[in-house]
This record gives C-alpha cells, sequence and structure tokens, in this order.
C-alpha cells in the first residue's frame, strides 16, 4: 500500500467557492478545469483517457479505489487528469487482477488527490454554476500564490489539446495480416477503440492528429476512423480541411466524441461550450430512427449545436441520435457520403456496451468498400 503523507488541503473555485479536505498522493498545487463524472466503476480509464487531459475530476461514487489498479485497463500509457477530488479514498483493494493500490499509482504520476471533499455539495454546485477553474493545494487555505496561480489558469475554451496528447509517431496496432486497413487519426485515442477493432479483423495505422490528408490516402486505407480527444474543437483549425478532402473521396470514415465535433465543423456546423458537459457511464441517448433507447459512456464538455430536426449550417448533415436530458445532438451522419459520427463512446470500457454494435456498422460499410 502507499506511504499514508497526507496534510490538510482545499480545493478554490474561480467563483470563490472552498471545499476542505486531505491531501494525498501528491501535494503539489494544482489548477485547472474542474468537472465531475457520474462513473460508479472504471476510475483507471476514466484518469488514463486522454480526453480528461489537463482537469481535476471529482468522482460522484462515494468511495474510490477499493478494487485497486492493474496493468490492463490503462487507456493510454500514463493517467492524463490533472488532479482526483474524492469524499473517500479506499485503504484496502481487492481484485484478482490487481497489481496496486490507487494512490500509489498517482502518486507515481505527481498526481494529487483531495480526499474528504462533500463531493455532493460539490457536484451539485459545478451542475448550478457550470464547471470552472479550480486550484488544489496543501493547507487550511488558499495563500497568495495558489490565487494568482488560478488567476492565471486558461479556460479550456481556445485550447487545442489534442496536439498535446497525440502520437509524435505513426505506429501500428493489430495484426498486420488483418483483411482490413484503418487509418485512425489520434486526437487523443483510448486504446479499448483499437482492442475493438483488432477484434473486428482490422490492422490499424495509428497517426498524429496534423497528418496531411494526402499522406492518409498513400496508406490505401479501406476507412478512416477520428478519435476522442480533449479541448475545444474549434482550435482544431488543421483538421476540417484534412478531413474534408478524405471524406470527399469516398473513404468510410466513422468519428467519436472529439471526432464527432470536427466532422460536424468540417461539414459547416458549430460547436458550443456545455455548462458542465456530460461525463459518465449512465447518460441516456435515442437513436431517431428506431426510436431504441442506448444507455452511453461519456465524457465531453463541448456539442455541436443543433437538435433533433436539423444541424444549422450543415444541411448535409443528418441528426442520428440525440440525448434524452438535454436534448443536445449525440450523432451524425453525411446524407450522401459513407461518414458517421457519435458524441458518446461506443467502446466505453468497463461499460455500457449498448452502443458497440457502432462498430460492425462501421465495418459493414468498409467491407463494401472493398467489394
Amino acid at each position: 500500500m502507499a506511504d499514508r503523507d497526507v496534510s490538510p488541503g482545499f480545493l478554490l473555485l474561480e467563483d470563490g467557492t472552498l471545499f476542505h479536505g486531505a491531501l494525498r498522493a501528491s501535494h503539489a498545487t494544482t489548477v485547472a478545469e474542474v468537472v465531475f463524472t457520474t462513473n460508479m466503476s472504471g476510475y483507471q480509464e476514466v484518469f488514463t483517457d486522454p480526453s480528461y487531459r489537463g482537469q481535476i475530476v471529482v468522482m460522484t461514487a462515494p468511495m474510490i479505489g477499493n478494487y485497486g489498479v492493474n496493468p490492463a485497463d490503462p487507456e493510454s500509457g500514463a493517467p492524463q487528469i490533472a488532479g482526483v477530488i474524492v469524499r473517500e479514498l479506499s485503504r484496502r483493494y481487492s481484485n484478482w487482477r490487481a497489481d496496486g493500490d490507487l494512490e500509489s499509482y498517482l502518486k507515481a504520476a505527481q498526481i494529487p488527490i483531495l480526499e474528504g471533499v462533500d463531493t455532493r455539495r460539490l457536484t451539485r454546485h459545478l451542475r448550478t454554476v457550470g464547471v470552472m477553474r479550480g486550484v488544489v493545494g496543501a493547507g487550511e487555505a488558499p495563500t497568495d500564490e495558489a490565487r494568482a496561480l488560478l488567476a492565471a489558469c486558461p479556460s479550456m475554451e481556445g485550447l487545442d489539446l489534442a496536439s498535446r496528447v497525440t502520437t509524435s509517431e505513426r505506429y501500428q496496432w493489430g495484426n498486420p495480416q488483418a483483411p482490413n486497413h484503418i487509418v485512425a487519426y489520434d486526437f487523443g485515442i483510448k486504446r479499448n477503440i483499437l482492442r475493438l477493432f483488432d477484434d473486428a479483423g482490422c490492422h490499424v495505422t495509428v497517426v498524429p492528429a496534423s497528418t496531411p490528408a494526402e499522406a492518409v490516402m498513400e496508406l490505401n486505407p479501406d476507412g478512416v476512423f477520428l478519435s476522442n480527444g480533449p479541448g475545444d474543437p474549434d482550435a482544431i483549425e488543421y483538421a476540417p480541411g484534412t478531413i474534408r478532402a478524405i471524406a470527399e473521396r469516398e473513404v468510410p470514415m466513422f468519428g467519436i466524441c472529439l471526432g464527432h465535433q470536427l466532422l460536424g465543423l468540417t461539414f459547416g456546423a458549430q460547436t458550443v461550450k456545455m455548462p458542465y458537459g456530460h461525463r459518465g457511464g449512465n447518460h441516456p441517448v435515442r437513436e431517431i430512427e428506431t426510436g431504441r433507447i442506448l444507455i452511453t459512456s461519456q465524457n465531453h464538455g463541448f456539442a455541436v449545436q443543433g437538435n433533433e430536426q436539423a444541424i444549422p449550417g450543415a444541411p448535409a448533415l443528418e441528426v442520428t441520435h440525440v440525448n434524452l436530458n438535454d436534448g443536445t445532438v449525440e450523432g451524425l451522419k453525411h446524407r450522401e457520403l459513407p461518414v458517421f459520427a457519435v458524441q458518446y463512446h461506443p467502446e466505453a470500457a468497463p461499460g455500457p456496451h449498448d452502443a458497440r454494435p457502432l462498430f460492425e456498422q462501421f465495418m459493414e460499410t468498409v467491407r463494401k468498400r472493398r467489394a
């Protein structure tokens, strides 16, 4: 178990709201956007998801860490978050797959854990006022230095974080002899997406976010995938032109989360920052064509503007899914080109898996093109 090095700590939000707790793992002062997730499990997947890059994550489940951590579940090579806020950090873990405890795992990455916070009150505040920047630090009260760091913390709007989390070099995933070749743009890709493409009989070439369209077409892909990722989609100015150039060659294309937003921008839509976003594993989404309700995993703070009827500025796009809680656009497809995307995460690990058939839907399009 971890060395229980602990001291009084605090979270100060930019509106002046102050929360007290006990600081564990790292005592470094951390500033970032503060968001909450309703996931009851899957904390290791959350903390390693590049879409959470540079955010302080509030866990609404009352106890975190009870099943430890393991080397199989991470969605990237290291934790991506800036900090964690919990009601209670489990002192013991029990799981046959675990090889360590959560505190030690985050301590090795120098990520602070603020424990003992009234996370119910904090979540209700963020849901009422909206997510905002915050600072986590050691001590009974914020210092002038901590307040200055908070004042200087940039807003998530306008930040291109995809260029910070993307791979620097092209790499391969899966069986090189697989019958289908997918090129995946890495805007912050999760490993479970790659695992599912492997399971579907695909060899995947993962490319950096800024890879030109011609470089992708030279790889002769059967399909192109646009990954999830962090930050403001409007700030990724290099992506829409590339995406359009590939799509207009009628290459099947599938986007998830940030990839969904970038597809929207490519064809004339606009995106907007949401008050508190969608983060968790229990978000209901309606599939318009069938009326079927999917329980989905989500993690996004921006959305494509529009509703069930239309996406303003993007007449070539049709809305396929909507969120049952607030009516936001959760899926879209091009009316003529083999292009579609969803805002939620069909690859969800640990779940739910209601939307996983979307991978097969994409593969059907890929196989038709090959034929």
